[in-house]
C-alpha cells in the first residue's frame, strides 16, 4: 500500500473527504443540538447538566415520568392549564374514567402526532400506556437502554471509522498523538454507553456520560481540524 499523505493524494479524493468531514460536522452539530432538547431539558432548565443526565437514565423518583417530562423536556408542548389538569389527574390517582372524559382529548390535541402506536414512544391514545408512565419515574427502561446502546455502537463506530481513516492520512502530528486521536472516540464511546447503564443503577455514574461524551466530542474536533488544515491550507514543505 502506498504511503498516502493528503499532500499526495489527487483533489478528487481531497473534495470526497472534506464533503464527508463537512456533512458529518453538520451532523455532530444536530446530534448535540437534539441533545439539548431532550436530555438537556429533564430538569426543566435550558442546558446539559448532571441533574439532566440523573433524570434521563436514573429518573427522578419524586414523581412520575408523565409528571416530570411535563415540568422538563416536554414543557413547551401543552399549555399550563393542560398540563396542571394532567399531573392534577396523575397525582389524584390516573383514574381511566376521567382520562376518557378529560385527559384523552388533551393527547389527541398535543402529544398524538409523535406519542401514537407507530412511533416506539409510549401511546398516549390508551389508557394503560398512560397509566405506566403515570407512575414513579425510573429514568429509562432496560428496553430503550438496550436499543439506543446498540444503535449507538453500530452507528458511532462506522462514522468514527471514516474520520480516523481520513485523519490517518495527516503529518503534523507525531504518531503517537495521531494513534490516540483515532482510539479515543472509540474508548468514549464505550464509557459513554456503559455509564448510561451505570447511571441506571446509581446517579453517582452521571459524571461519566459527560466525560465519555466530551471525549468524543474532543477527538472529533482535533481529527476535524488536522484534516481540513492539512487538505486546504498547510503549504507543502
Amino acid at each position: 500500500m502506498p504511503n498516502w499523505t493528503f499532500t499526495n493524494i489527487n483533489t478528487s479524493l481531497k473534495v470526497l473527504f472534506t464533503s464527508y468531514l463537512v456533512v458529518v460536522g453538520i451532523g455532530y452539530m444536530m446530534a448535540f443540538t437534539q441533545i439539548l432538547f431532550t436530555h438537556g431539558m429533564a430538569d426543566g432548565e435550558v442546558g446539559l447538566s448532571v441533574d439532566d443526565i440523573v433524570y434521563s437514565y436514573y429518573g427522578n423518583r419524586n414523581g412520575s415520568l408523565i409528571e416530570n417530562k411535563l415540568n422538563g423536556s416536554m414543557k413547551e408542548n401543552a399549555s399550563d392549564e393542560d398540563r396542571f389538569k394532567i399531573i392534577k389527574w396523575v397525582r389524584e390517582g390516573a383514574d381511566e374514567t376521567q382520562f376518557k372524559a378529560t385527559i384523552k382529548p388533551i393527547f389527541e390535541n398535543n402529544c398524538l402526532m409523535c406519542h401514537n402506536a407507530d412511533s416506539g414512544l409510549p401511546d398516549f391514545s390508551t389508557y394503560e400506556s398512560v397509566k405506566h408512565v403515570s407512575e414513579t419515574d425510573s429514568g429509562a427502561s432496560f428496553a430503550s437502554l438496550t436499543r439506543v446502546s446498540h444503535i449507538h455502537l453500530f452507528g458511532i463506530a462506522f462514522i468514527f471509522m471514516f474520520v480516523g481513516l481520513i485523519f490517518s492520512f495527516a503529518t503534523s502530528v507525531p504518531t503517537w498523538l495521531k494513534a490516540s486521536a483515532i482510539a479515543m472516540p472509540y474508548i468514549s464511546q464505550v464509557l459513554d454507553i456503559a455509564s448510561w447503564w451505570l447511571t441506571k443503577f446509581d446517579p453517582a455514574f452521571a459524571w461519566l456520560v459527560m466525560f465519555g461524551g466530551a471525549g468524543m466530542a474532543v477527538a472529533f474536533a482535533f481529527m476535524w481540524v488536522v484534516s481540513i488544515y492539512e487538505m486546504w491550507l498547510r503549504k507543502a514543505s
